[in-house]
């Protein structure tokens, strides 16, 4: 399907309007329709509860009219404690870090630009150097997406014994 107008919302911690939680997850349930028996894939409310109460969360979310189409977000990593540090030594001068967690599209705006459109907008102007994601190595077509945005592969994370284990990924911001 192409998106007719596709419009961006930016939303932020502590802005965050009634409904917000439940329209994530409304997207998540339609983007992970197939994979929903997985126990670690029905923990999403809990990933979503974490994230937005982070300072500094930040969340783009695509609609089309007034359709939610996907989202895209992530908060800034607490200094000495981000993902990426034990792969990449030394770490680099400047090595302030987003977090970027999720991005997520329906099945229905798949291939379509939505995922480019959200995540630019989501890293556009951010004071971060850089930003770190994990992605599951099952999906080689995601990790090739992210690597045309300029993410490389630094090294591999299983965070939690439920997960996959992932590919950690990072890009230089500035």
């Amino acid at each position: 399907m192409e998106p007719t107008m596709i419009e961006l919302k930016h939303y932020r911690h502590g802005e965050l309007p009634e409904g917000f939680r439940q329209l994530l997850l409304d997207v998540h349930t339609d983007a992970y329709a197939a994979e929903m028996d997985d126990p670690f894939v029905r923990r999403f409310p809990w990933f979503v509860d974490h994230w937005s109460a982070l300072d500094g969360f930040a969340c783009v979310v695509g609609f089309d009219g007034e359709e939610p189409i996907g989202f895209a977000y992530g908060a800034p990593a607490k200094t000495g404690r981000e993902w990426w540090r034990e792969h990449v030594v030394p770490a680099p001068e400047r090595d302030s870090t987003f977090s970027f967690s999720e991005l997520m599209v329906r099945s229905r705006w798949r291939k379509t630009g939505a995922a480019e459109r959200l995540h630019s907008a989501l890293m556009a102007n951010r004071p971060e150097a850089l930003a770190v994601l994990l992605v599951d190595p099952a999906h080689p077509k995601v990790q090739a997406l992210y690597e045309s945005w300029g993410y490389r592969k630094v090294g591999d994370r299983q965070p939690f014994p439920d997960s996959p284990r992932y590919a950690v990924m990072l890009r230089k911001l500035r």
